[in-house]
């Protein structure tokens, strides 16, 4: 088609020591109406859920230098990647950074801004990873 543009694969894998410090949730999009006298209509977008993963441990300096560097590398939301789910890869807790295994593997991008709490010894950061279709 033209003007079409094509997405961009991923070809970088989220490091391992990151990983782990997501929590996994799903969206399910749904169209729902509210009436006046209280009564709803809803019907659903998608057939399958949207995947999304919170950061949820506080960071290291260390740790947060890596995020930091691989979000610049990634130009934000900008460039997709790789992540690993843990829970989901075979064996669990299993990681392949050159990306090749496909059990657990999702292709994401940030979602949102960088934003950062810092504290004594530790940093809390928001940062949320988004499924791509």
């Amino acid at each position: 088609m033209p003007g079409s543009v094509a997405n961009t694969a991923p070809t970088t894998v989220m490091p391992n020591s990151l990983s782990r410090a997501f929590t996994h949730t799903r969206e399910y999009p749904v169209i729902d109406n509210e009436y006046r006298n209280g009564e709803s209509q809803r019907s659903a977008q998608a057939s399958t859920s949207r995947k999304k993963w919170t950061l949820t441990k506080r960071l290291t300096p260390s740790q947060l230098a890596t995020l930091r560097a691989f979000y610049d590398a990634r130009n934000g939301s900008h460039e997709p990647f790789y992540f690993y789910d843990p829970y989901e890869t075979n064996p669990k807790f299993s990681y392949d950074p050159t990306g090749v295994a496909v059990t657990g593997r999702y292709a994401v991008r940030f979602n949102g801004d960088w934003t950062q709490q810092v504290g004594p010894g530790r940093s809390e950061v928001q940062v949320e990873l988004l499924e791509l279709a």
